[in-house]
């Protein structure tokens, strides 16, 4: 609350809190995780007043794509809402098992026509292509193609955006892609890249809710993902270092 999250969160009497271990080897990291409560989110929660009300008041609802393995049916509700508020749905591609599993590629595959931005990496991108058989792995080529893929109601064209670690960012919208440089880090300077590819998307909507255009967008996100692998852990120093 003192840093201005209003958490709104489903309480499981019945299950412990998830856990999620990383392990760091010269720098990258891998997650080993245990749901617990995280994996009994159900969506009566989300259609309780309280948190209805919330979602009905969002400007920009952001799901990332592990929450397609959990609760589906929760992001209907909130892209459906979005649709009706003219608000901005934001997804994200999470990891290339998502797009692998066929019953979890195609829930992703039904939030397409309402997702006005799409996030990934380039290992998620190309996965996505190898299971629908594009027989590609030009990620500008996927970004281009997920970018024509037709949106519900009118809205606004999609914004593909894929990262590319130290190389630049890639925005494929209405099947013209430009690249975004990223900041660059000399290897000393590298701690930890946990919570690069969350950073990016986060300094990404900030400026979105700023009203910033997508390059505007893309430079906070390069910010914020360059300040936290330069920190272990998923940590920040106490000033951002970066003003709109």
């Amino acid at each position: 609350k003192e840093d201005g999250v209003q958490a709104m969160y489903m309480i499981d009497k019945s299950t412990p809190t998830g856990k999620c271990a990383v392990t760091i080897l010269d720098k990258e990291r891998s997650l080993t995780t245990e749901l617990s409560a995280a994996n009994n989110y159900k969506a009566s929660h989300l259609q309780e007043p309280a948190q209805m009300a919330v979602l009905e008041g969002a400007k920009i609802v952001y799901s990332a794509g592990f929450f397609i393995t959990v609760s589906p049916e929760s992001m209907d509700i909130a892209s459906a809402k979005t649709v009706e508020k003219g608000a901005v749905y934001c997804l994200n591609l999470s990891a290339p098992f998502i797009v692998q599993v066929p019953p979890f590629r195609a829930q992703l595959e039904k939030l397409l026509p309402s997702v006005d931005y799409l996030f990934g990496n380039e290992d998620e991108a190309r996965a996505y292509a190898e299971a629908v058989g594009w027989e590609t792995t030009d990620v500008e080529f996927i970004a281009t193609r997920l970018s024509l893929v037709p949106m519900k109601a009118g809205k606004p064209p999609r914004k593909v955006v894929i990262t590319q670690g130290c190389d630049p960012t890639i925005v494929a919208i209405r099947g013209s892609v430009t690249k975004y440089p990223v900041v660059a880090l000399p290897q000393e300077k590298l701690v930890d890249t946990n919570g690069a590819g969350d950073a990016f998307v986060g300094g990404f909507l900030a400026a979105l809710a700023k009203g910033q255009d997508v390059a505007g967008c893309c430079k906070a996100g390069a910010h914020a993902a360059s300040i936290i692998i330069q920190h272990s852990g998923c940590t920040y120093p106490p000033s951002p270092g970066y003003t709109f």
